[in-house]
């Protein structure tokens, strides 16, 4: 049926009395001419031009194609049941050689896309969008205390994502603001952010050893990655305790990575370890993501729990610099809960069969035994990175599979 314009006389047949059919023509109308494109004013345009200026700036300081800036890259290693292995991903940062400058440039032609898309919100609604940037630029334009919040924290997740977080307004990361920028600004911080689900009986599990289980996921989980001495370096001691006994084999190669790291065996492909000679972090660790519970393929007496969490880190140089570098660890752990009197198992502990992540902004080296976060002002060579960008905030797919080139590149940080 063709669409009747408001202009057009309505049908006799109408039942609508006159003075709301004049009301909807009107708003009609009114909503037309206020979603028209209009002329940026004179201080949006000067706000846009600022922050081309910035740009052109740090790419001529060294952060820009083509000028010996960074790129960021992916490293990946396969995961193994039961002896978790992980893989994980960083940049190569600084490449000297043609190869590594022709992907340096198709990253930040990523890059500059995502600055496009945020200038052209700028322009198209200042107030809404520059009161993002450092110092609440966009409050002159009169926009509201809601319009101007974009830190206001999401709803927790309780399921994956249909896709990635959309593009957020450019913004240059400091000691102050280290989030700016980035879709954590609006991420839950610390253990808080790791909310259970309420505890079913699954599997033939009762509900009262599903709801053990999944406080022994979050307390692994916590003790991993956001347990101050771990991140500084320090052995994951409560994380090892909660491991059940009877993984010999796995709390073993555990150990050993701690002991000696090495490239097969480094200890973050589990635990979130930083350097602390070279780096400090700053602010809390924000964090998103979601556990389920699910029975355990068919096996009677048998449930599995799954996590699955993104925790973003943001580090300073050590003795200099406030330069903010952030890197993004996901992590998915998989833990048994099962019958003991149907399975072998130590009552009190987490029996973990499988462990996988990625590590976006690592120096894409393994062996070490640490995460090390890379600066714009990093001069040394990485790893050749290939392969599409992925945008490491993007919760919607699996964790990849390992590559045969090891180590691939990021969209943002």
């Amino acid at each position: 049926m063709a669409e009747q314009s408001p202009e057009e006389p309505r049908p006799e047949s109408s039942a609508i009395p006159d003075d709301v059919w004049e009301k909807f023509v009107q708003d009609s109308e009114r909503d037309i001419r206020a979603s028209a494109p209009k002329e940026p004013s004179a201080r949006a345009r000067m706000v846009t031009e600022r922050l081309r200026a910035m740009d052109e700036a740090q790419a001529r300081a060294g952060g820009g194609p083509g000028s010996g800036g960074r790129g960021w890259g992916r490293k990946k290693a396969p995961a193994r049941p039961a002896a978790p292995e992980g893989w994980r991903t960083g940049p190569a940062w600084q490449e000297m050689n043609g190869a590594r400058v022709t992907r340096r440039r198709r990253i930040w032609s990523v890059v500059g896309v995502l600055l496009a898309a945020a200038l052209a919100v700028v322009a198209l609604n200042p107030s809404a969008t520059l009161s993002h940037l450092p110092g609440g630029l966009g409050d002159h334009f009169g926009g509201t205390s809601d319009e101007a919040d974009a830190t206001t924290p999401l709803a927790p997740e309780t399921a994956r994502p249909t896709g990635a977080p959309s593009a957020v307004p450019e913004g240059v990361p400091t000691r102050e603001r280290p989030f700016a920028g980035s879709p954590a600004a609006r991420w839950e911080s610390g253990a808080d952010a790791i909310r259970l689900p309420e505890a079913k009986a699954t599997g033939g599990i009762p509900a009262a050893r599903i709801q053990q289980a999944l406080r022994q996921t979050k307390e692994f989980l916590v003790a991993a990655n956001l347990d101050p001495e771990v991140l500084k370096g320090g052995e994951p001691k409560k994380a090892l305790a909660l491991v059940d006994p009877l993984e010999k084999k796995y709390l073993s190669q555990l150990r050993d990575a701690l002991r000696k790291p090495s490239v097969k065996n480094d200890p973050v492909w589990t635990f979130t370890r930083f350097d602390p000679e070279e780096v400090d972090l700053v602010d809390d660790v924000r964090v998103r993501g979601h556990i389920t519970v699910e029975p355990g393929g068919g096996d009677a007496g048998k449930a599995v729990i799954k996590a699955d969490y993104t925790f973003v880190y943001a580090a300073t140089r050590v003795g200099g610099g406030d330069e903010v570098a952030r890197t993004i660890v996901r992590r998915v752990v998989e833990a048994d809960v099962l019958d003991l009197t149907e399975y072998q198992g130590t009552e009190g502990h987490l029996w973990i069969s499988d462990v996988r992540g990625e590590i976006s902004n690592d120096d894409c080296r393994d062996g070490d035994g640490v995460i090390r976060p890379q600066f714009l002002t990093d001069q040394e060579a990485g790893p050749d990175a290939s392969g599409e960008p992925s945008d490491p905030y993007d919760r919607s797919g699996d964790v990849p599979e390992a590559d045969a080139a090891g180590c691939g590149v990021v969209s943002r940080t």
